[in-house]
């Protein structure tokens, strides 16, 4: 994941300079939730921090998460019937797995050693400390430049409870590295 740099993050994202023209400066002021999206084909799984997704139709209910093309998550969800994906909590717990997921790439470290997680549905990792998940049965792919985006069709999810009163963000995670090559 490339998130948006917040060129000072002690400064609050209100108070974070930047563009002021074009889609810049548009993109600049969104603070978006991030995510884990995590994927199992056969015996391999895998999972990255992802800041783009959303939910794009209503009837039926369905949600996009965009992969990068340089990431392995991407490779092994070109495979899997279903994916997962998780809002991460605001706290250490959350801020650990965005560093895991996101900082790391599966080519050289299995993430799933280092976080708590069971199967889910159609066998996709469900970690345990998220602050909600959903699975999704893989229902089409759209390419988009440098990633593609999934088309995710809802099987089955659940929250922490209690549900923390937010969820990690893009501006919470800008000074992560990403694990994967750009």
């Amino acid at each position: 994941m490339n998130p948006i740099p917040n060129p000072n993050p002690s400064q609050g994202p209100s108070q974070a300079p930047g563009p002021t023209t074009g889609a810049g400066a548009f993109l600049s002021l969104l603070d978006p939730p991030v995510y884990v999206v995590t994927a199992g084909a056969g015996d391999t799984r895998a999972g990255c921090l992802v800041g783009f997704g959303s939910q794009c139709s209503i009837h039926p209910e369905r949600f996009a998460v965009w992969l990068s093309h340089s990431n392995r998550t991407h490779r092994v969800a070109a495979r899997a019937t279903a994916l997962a994906v998780h809002l991460l909590p605001p706290d250490d717990a959350g801020r650990a797995l965005a560093r895991l997921f996101g900082e790391n790439t599966g080519d050289e470290v299995d993430k799933f050693a280092w976080a708590s997680w069971r199967p889910g549905p159609a066998g996709v990792p469900v970690l345990t400390d998220a602050a909600a998940w959903f699975a999704g049965r893989v229902v089409g792919r759209v390419e988009g430049g440098d990633h593609t985006a999934f088309l995710l069709d809802p099987l089955a999810g659940g929250r922490a409870d209690p549900p923390p009163p937010s969820a990690l963000t893009l501006r919470d995670v800008a000074g992560l590295d990403a694990g994967h090559p750009a």
